[in-house]
């Protein structure tokens, strides 16, 4: 008597059985839904696993290690910008790079641009990869519809985060070449000191750019980054300069004179117009072009060294008209205001300010826009010039206090754009980072302290004592510490 052989299992039941993401019971509309669901989820939380488990496994591991790269750098980013932030910007922006090979300065942030933009086109390839794994045909009416559009739609999101990414560094690069100068020696400390000139240039309609509407020196600590702001009056008169092409025109100091071509030339802010116009600038500092600078702001930093007593081996030229945007750019600044204030100026002196006002600042605290702000740092019609330092030095440290690292980031694009615009330099590459971005942090936790040489300050607008100028200078940055009694 013959014996049955046992049935032989149906082909592909164990499969099915024990692989369902790549062997799926495709008669079942109800499995291959809930599979495409996994797909999908998996594609988005873990780029290349869709493809591990249910496809194409060289293409999967591909997209995993990249996966993986990204994490691991996403990881390494946090970390930086928690413990070492100076640090990362100096490696973003290539500032670690020596001078003679600062033209690879762009190299960090181009590889960075373009790792992005291969993650985004990989995403792609692996979401319709995904798609076509799913079987949209073999899913339920609803879900063949429902599950692309979410593929598109996690799809776009992810993308886009990946477009604005590969956007910022771009940018971040642009403006850092920009603004900043590529190859300019770095120059220490000088006294435990970093100083750096910071002029307000106003270029707006009906006002004469050539001269500076704002003169101030700021002084940050080598070792804490605290920050010290002097305000230089733009009339000052009489002023010495340091060492150089103005000392020797003006020995025993600025002369305030008359002349045919620029008319009365008398203050620190007149310097410019003396220099670029009245003389030859160009035979005064030769060099100034080829530094990044201009010969009336040579000329202005020499007399601001003169007038304080300390080096100062760098600029900032800020254009007062492109100054709103910066501010709106940052979301404006908190101020409170002493006084009520006009926006405009008269069209000859003594003209009443109700017909050549054609706004006001109204006193109290305020939240400003850029065209307030703008309008508060520039307004003395009613006021002194006098004021109008002390509100502009004012303005320095609420947009100090508002640019914050959150609110630079979340509003970079803008702010780059903004500064990019307006702002002109002679400070070196390989002096931003990490260094002053390292004592711009640390300054963040510290009030910043102002020398106003006005005659609130002690300081004659008339016939100002320079010695006593530098003198109060000297004691703000370098402060008498206090010694202990000797034991009787």
């Amino acid at each position: 008597m013959s014996v049955a052989a046992p049935p032989r299992p149906r082909t592909g039941g164990s499969l099915t059985t024990s692989r369902p993401m790549r062997d799926p019971d495709v008669s079942s509309r109800e499995v291959m839904t809930r599979r495409g669901w996994w797909l999908v989820a998996l594609n988005f939380l873990v780029p290349g696993s869709a493809q591990v488990v249910a496809g194409n496994r060289r293409l999967g591991r591909f997209g995993l290690g990249a996966t993986l790269f990204l994490w691991t750098a996403l990881v390494l980013t946090g970390l930086g910008a928690l413990l070492w932030p100076s640090g990362l910007f100096a490696l973003a922006t290539g500032s670690f790079i020596p001078d003679f090979l600062s033209w690879f300065r762009w190299l960090p942030l181009t590889i960075l641009q373009i790792l992005i933009v291969g993650c985004a086109v990989l995403w792609i390839v692996l979401t319709v990869d995904t798609l076509r794994l799913v079987r949209l045909v073999r899913t339920g009416p609803v879900a063949r519809f429902a599950i692309a559009f979410v593929s598109i739609a996690l799809l776009v999101l992810s993308g886009s985060g990946a477009a604005w990414a590969a956007q910022t560094a771009g940018t971040t690069r642009d403006a850092f070449a920009s603004i900043f100068a590529e190859s300019a020696p770095v120059v220490p400390p000088s006294e435990g000191y970093y100083n750096i000139l910071l002029l307000g240039a106003d270029s707006g309609e009906g006002r004469d750019s050539m001269r500076f509407d704002s003169i101030s020196v700021v002084s940050i600590n080598a070792a804490t980054g605290a920050v010290t702001i002097t305000g230089i009056p733009r009339d000052m008169p009489h002023f010495p300069f340091a060492p150089g092409p103005m000392q020797d025109e003006y020995p025993n100091g600025h002369e305030g004179k008359f002349d045919e071509t620029c008319g009365w030339s008398s203050g620190v802010n007149q310097l410019r117009t003396e220099v670029e116009i009245c003389k030859n600038g160009n035979a005064l500092y030769p060099n100034a072009d080829a530094d990044g600078s201009e010969p009336g702001i040579e000329a202005t930093k020499d007399a601001a060294e003169g007038i304080l007593g300390i080096q100062i081996p760098y600029y900032v030229l800020v254009d007062m008209k492109g100054f709103a945007d910066v501010v709106d750019a940052l979301g404006g600044v908190d101020i409170t205001v002493d006084e009520r204030l006009p926006k405009g100026g008269p069209a000859y002196d003594g003209q009443p300010v109700d017909d050549w006002a054609f706004g006001w600042i109204e006193a109290g605290p305020q939240h400003m826009d850029g065209d307030t702000a703008q309008w508060y740092a520039r307004s003395r019609y009613t006021t002194s010039d006098f004021d109008r330092m002390r509100r502009q030095r004012q303005l320095q440290e609420a947009i100090l206090a508002q640019a914050t690292p959150q609110t630079v980031l979340t509003r970079f694009q803008e702010v780059a754009a903004a500064g990019t615009a307006i702002v002109k330099t002679d400070l070196p590459q390989g002096l931003i980072a990490p260094t002053l971005v390292d004592l711009a942090l640390k300054a963040k936790d510290q009030p910043v302290t102002t020398i106003e040489l006005t005659p609130a300050g002690g300081v004659d607008e008339f016939d100002p004592d320079y010695a006593e100028v530098q003198q109060i200078v000297r004691d703000k940055l370098h402060p008498p510490t206090e010694t202990e009694s000797p034991a009787p």
